[in-house]
């Protein structure tokens, strides 16, 4: 759509006020730029302007809600944080709008402006009593937008689903019921325990584990209320692993439910679709981070199964 003649002379101008410094100008006209029916995006080579979406666009994850001093309201919450690959995120929200338990609820954040806006707002449009959408126009960190997200909740159990994460059949119901034995706080699909040496991690099976992977990931709200995501991970690779040993030197279990659950995973977008030297960047800090706290706590580790 052409942009009309006055909002894009409403955009000059406010470009002139904010090279000007004048703050207080430039945000009345892009307040008359919204009423317009229009955004105005910055960026390093100036400003785009494009169509007002029909959903609600916050800032940053921080002008997300704080409710982690109130009390449980609900049984669970699914958080997806949606990065893009709109049909991946179709995939895995209607899988879960078939299988998960209907008291269920599920959250969409859309982290920074993607392609995948519209997927997100048309899913919460189609099932309003079990979908909530959220926007935010800056992009946070993995640690960041996941804290926000759990800050926003009020569920007794917060589910961190990727997207590649896909229901075959209720595989939400058994992590749900691990949590009804009170020494757990973390229940998920895939489990890991330290190799020897602490430089890497192997497959576990069903039962107790020393760590869970992030692809569907239950923690009882209370607990990370206590026990925070690692504020330093920008990245999600090692830092659910992180997480979960500081969650059982809390003194927290983690269990897998027994049996296979019905789930698979496709295309892992967070890990091949990042920039190389990135991902392993990020992750690397983390593993290190993890090592320096945690490397020879034989007190944390768990019997050989072998």
């Amino acid at each position: 759509m052409t942009t009309p003649a006055e909002v894009a002379a409403l955009a000059e101008q406010r470009a002139a006020a904010r090279a000007g410094k004048d703050y207080a100008e430039s945000d009345r006209l892009r307040d008359l730029i919204a009423a317009a029916g229009w955004v105005v995006r910055d960026g390093p080579d100036g400003y785009v302007l494009a169509e007002r979406p029909p959903y609600a666009v916050l800032s940053s994850v921080a002008d997300l809600p704080d409710r982690s001093a109130e009390p449980d309201a609900g049984r669970c919450t699914v958080a997806v944080l949606v990065e893009g690959w709109p049909q991946d995120v179709r995939t895995c929200v209607e899988a879960l709008l078939e299988h998960a338990p209907s008291d269920v609820t599920v959250v969409l954040l859309e982290n920074g402006e993607t392609d995948a806006g519209a997927v997100v707002h048309e899913l919460a449009e189609s099932a309003p009593d079990r979908v909530q959408e959220l926007h935010v126009e800056r992009a946070a960190g993995w640690s960041a937008a996941r804290s926000a997200l759990l800050r926003a909740d009020t569920a007794a159990v917060h589910v961190l689903l990727d997207p590649s994460t896909v229901l075959e059949g209720d595989a939400l119901g058994p992590v749900l019921d691990a949590f009804d034995d009170p020494t757990v706080v973390g229940a998920g699909w895939r489990g890991v325990r330290v190799k020897d040496g602490w430089r890497e991690f192997e497959d576990a099976g069903p039962g107790e584990v020393e760590a869970l992977l992030g692809y569907l990931f239950a923690v009882r709200r209370s607990a990370a209320a206590r026990v925070p995501l690692p504020a330093k991970a920008r990245f999600y690779r090692n830092a659910d692993m992180e997480w979960s040993f500081l969650l059982r030197e809390d003194g927290g279990r983690l269990m897998v439910p027994p049996g296979e659950l019905p789930v698979r995973q496709d295309r892992h977008r967070g890990y091949h679709e990042s920039p190389a030297d990135y991902r392993d960047k990020e992750s690397k800090k983390t593993y290190d981070r993890f090592l320096q706290r945690f490397r020879g706590r034989e007190d944390l580790r768990l019997p050989s199964t072998g």
